[in-house]
């Protein structure tokens, strides 16, 4: 069973016969990636799923899921400046804990990566709708309950964006997260006159614990810690900045302004727009709305301020897709250059992509997308998270013991106090989650594991070298 604790190098480089991705991104576009990935679906949707949850005391759960997400951030920036390889969690995972433990968390960055395509497109597709009805496009087409076919062809035309070129798509990226924050701002304008403390009262009808509620929906925990459980989704995102590592021009400070900068910046933003958003319509009709921030303009007689809103999520949103499909192909390309999995999947074309498995994770996102609801891909998705925020948490502390001489460009402060509060913290959201997804987790990581056994750890490059 030794295999399961072979560890990589620190540094270790990429074999001979397979590809080097290219160094393009500087601090911009890795902060951008950030702020793409964090501000999308949970900000323009599972706003509305998360109040249903808690009430109004869904402002506190987003304060919640942040601070538990910056402890994470922190041991992510200093494990990012030590180790700029692609991979994010997996290979910090690797060089740290041992191939086991890394497989585990790759088969969770994996399903996160995944998932949060799959539901940032669902998430696209309720305000798509909402723009095509108008028009009188025919409900077969639109996100109807049945097969989401809005959902599916935007998972596949980021994938065409994507097969560009990294430095093509992340210049798109960053003009519309420009447009996606405009378009926030805008929203505060517009809300911000009609706040009405009235709608916070009261302030948390379900309580401030998970737990199932009679009358509620079965399997759904409620409280304001059910909702965290929920929105902690839409606070990550500066993970997936660790996965262009290889791609960074100055990796060892560009990744940590990009990490931390994106996730403060965005923090404030989220708090601001919820408190709008829930002090100008009640929460409960508010969380119904698959579209909820045009619908609480609506609300208040901006019929052409909602559109425009709309507009900007449509136009905006796929960033947030945008951003975890690059960083799944930079999981799955890591984890093929190591051996445990195909090694062709590390195959990069002429402009530096690697082609395959940006075509695979597009194909796999688009079929979730089209056929499982938002706030259950949501949930399993933030199962892998958790996971992985879990084990760089471990590895920021095990290395802290194992390798004090290392040269750290970024030092987590307070580490003996913030990487044990992050476990536990992130563990807690774990225990908040439905009973299916921690199954369906388990489920996963048991099929993971057959593939190890029976692949993995004999095709594994420590296995060959």
């Amino acid at each position: 069973m030794s295999f399961l604790t072979r560890r990589k190098p620190l540094e270790l480089g990429a074999p001979e016969g397979t590809g080097h991705l290219k160094k393009t991104l500087g601090w911009p576009h890795l902060m951008a990636l950030g702020v793409g990935a964090i501000i999308g679906t949970g900000i323009y949707t599972l706003t509305g799923v998360a109040a249903g949850l808690a009430g109004p005391a869904v402002i506190l759960s987003f304060a919640i899921a942040g601070i538990i997400c910056a402890g994470a951030a922190l041991c992510y920036a200093e494990m990012a400046s030590l180790t700029p390889q692609a991979g994010s969690a997996y290979t910090y995972s690797y060089v740290t804990l041992g191939e086991g433990l890394a497989w585990i968390i790759g088969v969770g960055l994996i399903l996160e990566y995944t998932l949060v395509c799959s539901a940032v497109s669902v998430g696209w597709s309720g305000y798509a709708s909402g723009l095509l009805r108008g028009w009188g496009t025919p409900e077969v087409f639109l996100n109807n309950g049945v097969v989401d076919i809005p959902a599916i062809f935007i998972a596949l035309v980021v994938t065409g964006v994507l097969l560009l070129g990294t430095h093509e798509s992340a210049n798109i990226n960053f003009v519309l997260v420009c447009i996606k924050l405009t378009a926030l701002a805008g929203f505060v304008v517009f809300t911000l006159p009609h706040f009405d403390a009235a709608n916070f009262r009261p302030f948390a009808p379900f309580g401030l614990g998970a737990h199932e509620i009679a009358g509620g929906e079965a399997g759904k925990k409620y409280g304001m810690m059910g909702a965290a459980a929920i929105i902690f989704f839409a606070f990550y995102g500066f993970d997936a900045i660790s996965t262009a590592a290889e791609e960074a021009k100055n990796p060892k400070r560009d990744l940590t302004i990009a990490i931390l900068g994106s996730m403060a910046l965005c923090t404030a933003i989220y708090m601001v727009i919820a408190a709008c958003a829930l002090g100008v319509v009640p929460y409960e009709p508010f969380s119904k709305s698959a579209e909820p921030l045009a619908y609480a303009l609506k609300q208040l007689g901006q019929p052409v301020a909602a559109r425009i809103i709309a507009g900007a999520a449509v136009v905006a949103m796929p960033t947030v897709i945008m951003v975890f499909m690059f960083g799944q192909s930079r999981v799955f390309f890591a984890m093929a250059r190591d051996g445990l999995l195909p090694r062709a999947l590390a195959r990069v074309d002429g402009r530096g992509v690697p082609t395959a498995v940006t075509l695979m994770t597009g194909v796999v996102a688009a079929i979730f997308a089209g056929l499982v609801p938002l706030d259950e891909i949501a949930s399993l998705a933030n199962a892998g998270t958790l996971a992985a925020f879990v084990a760089v948490a471990c590895a920021v502390m095990v290395l802290r013991v194992r390798s004090p001489e290392l040269a750290r460009p970024f030092v987590t402060p307070l580490v003996w106090l913030v990487a044990p509060a992050t476990i536990v913290g992130c563990l807690y959201l774990f225990s908040s989650l439905q009973t299916k997804t921690m199954l369906f987790f388990l489920g996963a990581n048991l099929v993971g594991a057959a593939f190890y056994l029976l692949y993995g750890r004999r095709k594994s490059r420590l296995a060959t070298t």
